[in-house]
């Protein structure tokens, strides 16, 4: 399957790093080519002549070898590639890779290459959870390298949570999809993210905490999977997807205008928390605080409602309408009602708020709960990684569309 196919890996530090000896076997046994690349970090848990005696090709460590460095080694490992993938990626390649750093073989070639770029990460929930690593994802997702989202469950330290680096066989499949796989080619899709402001006046506005990671994330992966994606944006702080088209917007009648124009479109995923109201009217000046006892009436409307324009679209419907619920409670039943009443395919419901220690559930957190639910099912999703969700969303708008 993989016949001509050429791969650099690069294995950087990481008890995960025993993975990749499946990996190699997997992608030798489907006919590739690996050439690999040993950080010294990497050597701490596989050996050059484990990676060499499976890849059948020499093993690559040294950024100052006299024989690899005559030949411009660290140039022509990224040139004679078709793609590059780092797995495991720890912390420090992942800093190393965001910030243009080049102090080894592993990271000078990654800033030397124009090839594509895979990342796994792997490291301890903590540290994936920090944000100076998070910001350096959102580095890494603005210059188009694509992440291979880590998964959740018990670490060598012994503790739990979201880390994990993906199975060697979900490594080969991002390979393969990645080469092969674009089953949403020929689609087009619409995305709504983040939230929406209304303005009060020129300085205060009716807002929320949603933080445009999950909607996001869903543009992504649908863009991944060769569909046309047009995202329409609220404030958020997420980069802009790489290969996105990318509407910002800040209201919630400028996002309708931005969907209703975006029409038609073959899959619409609406998960920007948009504002239920709007002020009436807008104040041209700063209201003031006149008195200590007096609070200003602030009157409001209904702003329109872009699920349920979408789904009874009479003319441009899309073939597969979803819709997001934010509750805090009764989560199955008030997304049902949602789904009846705007008339959309599914509904992926999750609950908002804070946990009992003070953590937000889902509103800014980089992991989500979920609930799809459509007019005959209801599937509660385990909590995962926003990109995990979807990455496992997007293959099920893939399968629903199979089928009509």
């Amino acid at each position: 399957m993989l016949k001509d196919k050429k791969i650099l890996l690069i294995i950087s530090g990481g008890i995960a790093a025993y993975k990749t000896l499946d990996l190699i076997r997997l992608i030798k046994k489907n006919h590739g080519e690996v050439q690999c690349i040993l950080t010294k970090g990497g050597e701490q848990f596989v050996t050059p002549l484990s990676v060499s005696s499976l890849s059948q090709n020499k093993v690559y460590t040294d950024l100052w070898s006299l024989d690899d460095e005559a030949e411009m080694g660290h140039i022509r490992l990224s040139r004679e590639s078709d793609l590059i993938l780092v797995a495991p990626a720890s912390a420090d390649i992942i800093a190393k890779m965001a910030h243009g750093m080049a102090n080894d073989l592993a990271s000078t070639t990654l800033l030397a290459s124009n090839k594509p770029i895979l990342i796994a990460p792997a490291m301890n929930p903590e540290m994936w959870s920090n944000p100076a690593v998070q910001e350096n994802m959102a580095t890494l997702q603005k210059h188009g390298i694509i992440e291979i989202p880590p998964t959740s469950g018990e670490m060598a330290c012994g503790e739990t949570g979201i880390g994990r680096m993906s199975e060697p066989e979900d490594i080969y499949k991002a390979i393969t999809d990645f080469f092969f796989e674009q089953p949403l080619k020929g689609n087009s899709a619409l995305v709504t993210s983040g939230p929406t402001y209304e303005p009060i006046d020129p300085v205060r506005f009716i807002g929320n905490r949603s933080s445009g990671k999950q909607g996001h994330a869903i543009a992504r992966a649908l863009q991944r999977s060769g569909a046309e994606v047009t995202l329409v944006s609220g404030p958020s702080n997420m980069p802009d997807p790489q290969g996105v088209n990318v509407i910002h917007v800040e209201t919630a009648e400028q996002m309708f205008n931005a969907c209703d124009a975006a029409l038609p479109v073959n899959i619409a995923v609406c998960a920007a928390a948009v504002s239920d109201w709007t002020a009436d009217e807008m104040q041209g000046h700063k209201i003031k605080k006149t008195s200590s006892d007096h609070v200003p009436e602030l009157k409001l409307k209904q702003t329109q409602d872009i699920l349920k324009h979408i789904s009874n679209h009479e003319t441009k419907r899309p073939q597969l309408v979803i819709g997001f619920a934010a509750e805090t409670q009764n989560i199955e039943a008030n997304a049902k009602a949602k789904l009846s009443k705007k008339k959309c395919d599914w509904v992926i419901a999750n609950e908002v708020g804070a946990d009992k220690n003070g953590i937000e559930k889902a509103f800014a957190s980089d992991e989500n709960q979920i609930y799809l639910i459509s007019q005959n099912e209801v599937e509660k999703w385990g909590r995962a990684s926003k990109d995990k969700i979807a990455h496992d969303l997007v293959q099920r708008i893939i399968k629903k569309l199979e089928k009509t």
